[in-house]
């Protein structure tokens, strides 16, 4: 579950709110996610410059490590796969995953799996 969170938090979920909407939960059950990787250094809290009533979160340096050696650990997957089934027929599975899969943000919410809100 960390790790959705942490992509999440990633791509730009900077408050509780917005990070419940991006993976489909409540404002509350982000905002204990939100606990837990600050107790793990992965994440942190502060005021919105732009508007001090807003409490921002954002990647640690200890996140962000995190988020880039996930992103290395997949490459190496990937780079198997296509050893595996060869560069075209891999490219030709991950076409045909984009068609399947919804374009909208990331949820994990089992209508959110399904492309319904």
């Amino acid at each position: 579950m960390h790790g959705f969170v942490l992509q999440a938090i990633g791509s730009g979920a900077t408050t509780a709110t917005g990070l419940g909407r991006r993976m489909g939960t409540t404002k509350q059950a982000a905002a204990k996610s939100i606990e837990a990787l600050e107790r793990l250094g992965y994440a942190e809290r502060g005021v919105d410059p732009a508007d001090a009533r807003r409490k921002v979160v954002r990647l640690t340096e200890r996140g962000k490590d995190c988020l880039h050696r996930s992103a290395l650990i997949f490459d190496d997957l990937r780079a198997g796969w296509e050893k595996a089934i060869g560069a075209d027929r891999l490219r030709a599975m991950e076409d045909d995953l984009r068609k399947v899969v919804p374009a909208d943000p990331m949820r994990i919410d089992a209508p959110g799996w399904f492309g319904g809100a």
